[in-house]
């Protein structure tokens, strides 16, 4: 036997007579100890991943270890190529997926790197709801109509006709690609013959064409809490398309779209509204029906309200799911001034004018005085 500049078996730690199940108990317990996600940053534990599976890839090939045995590394020129034959950590991980299945591995542990024909989260998918603020005040049960793929009633998702089933791909022997190796390169590609599956479906069934998935509408019921925002997006876990090979089904979001209002603006918790009232209310004070989203609500009018005031009805905005509480509906009056006056209310209007004439109110009064200091600091007479 040639003197050999890499010693497999004293990588992964067992003897040269060792068989296979201690060959691949050895690997999968070492590469565990060594997997660049549990050993961040290290550089040292990633070379020694890579020299585990190299080891291995050697190792758990009859003919490979037969030449190794042989001849040693130089035995496995045109074999398998130089050291580290895989491209990337995740490439390893694809390569020896299927002895860490099941067993804590790296399928439990890290949930990356699938090879082709395993198990594969679903599609995730999305739609929208429409609500009023009425819906948005006290919450909602929305019913959705969607398309998704369903796994075939007939076949149970396998694709077999009823009473077969899935075969193991012989030409893969069901992983799902093929490896060409040459000189010191190697290269996977997909199956030709079960086109990445690894599996072969001999009868396929006659509902979904050897599919194992249909279309489908499915009603589904969502409950949207009280206070939502525009915008909210909603997750329904599982409710997307089903997954590969087992795998879960994605999930499926919601995005809100709360519908603008006719007469109320919304402001985070609290509710705006423009509201006309009459001089003399304004003037004089008084009480005026207020909308609501529960309705009318008397509110009162102080004396002297100006336009642009607001009045607050407190408790008649939206949830505040951040707060529990409600928050506000604020009414915002303007004076609105009348078109037509019948002769009795312009003779009052008249008489009214004659009296603000000889008063000066304050708010006026400050106006004057503004007037009479810009033309003072101008150097403008009250004719210019």
């Amino acid at each position: 036997m040639m003197a050999q500049e890499t010693d497999y078996y004293e990588i992964l730690g067992v003897e040269r007579n060792a068989g296979e199940d201690a060959i691949k108990s050895a690997y999968r317990k070492l590469a565990m100890k060594h997997h660049p996600d549990r050993n961040p940053g290290d550089k040292e534990a990633e070379e020694k991943f890579k020299n585990l599976a190299e080891a291995y890839s050697v190792l758990s090939d009859p003919e490979k270890r037969r030449l190794y045995d042989a001849y040693g590394v130089n035995g496995l020129r045109g074999q398998q190529g130089g050291s580290h034959p895989f491209g990337n950590v995740e490439d390893i991980f694809r390569s020896f997926a299927d002895i860490f299945e099941g067993e804590g591995g790296f399928s439990d542990v890290f949930g990356f790197g699938r090879r082709r024909g395993g198990a594969r989260r679903g599609t995730s998918l999305r739609c929208d709801i429409e609500m009023d603020l009425a819906e948005v005040a006290a919450g909602a049960a929305k019913r959705l109509e969607i398309a998704r793929t369903e796994f075939c009633p007939s076949c149970k998702g396998t694709g077999a006709k009823t009473g077969t089933k899935p075969a193991p791909c012989g030409y893969c022997r069901g992983a799902g690609y093929v490896t060409h190796s040459q000189g010191f390169f190697s290269m996977r590609t997909p199956c030709p013959k079960c086109r990445g599956r690894g599996q072969v479906i001999a009868s396929p069934c006659p509902d979904c064409s050897g599919q194992g998935t249909i279309q489908k509408r499915v009603e589904l019921e969502i409950n949207i809490p009280p206070g939502v925002a525009n915008g909210t997006r909603i997750c329904l876990p599982g409710e997307g398309e089903p997954g590969v090979a087992a795998g879960p089904r994605g999930d499926l979001y919601c995005d809100i779209h709360v519908l603008p209002h006719p007469v109320f603006e919304r402001r985070g918790a609290h509710l705006i509204c423009e509201m006309p009232i009459g001089m003399a209310v304004a003037a004089l004070g008084g009480e005026v029906e207020a909308p609501t989203l529960n309705g009318r609500q008397k509110v009162t009018v102080p004396r002297g309200t100006q336009t642009g005031d607001a009045l607050r009805i407190k408790g008649a905005g939206l949830p505040d799911g951040d707060k529990g509480q409600k928050g506000d509906l604020l009414v915002q009056v303007f004076v609105e001034t009348p078109h037509k006056l019948s002769a009795r209310e312009e003779d009052l209007l008249r008489e009214l004018a004659e009296i603000e004439n000889q008063k000066v109110t304050p708010m006026r009064k400050n106006f004057l005085d503004k007037v009479k200091q810009y033309f003072t600091q101008t150097g403008k007479s009250k004719e210019a």
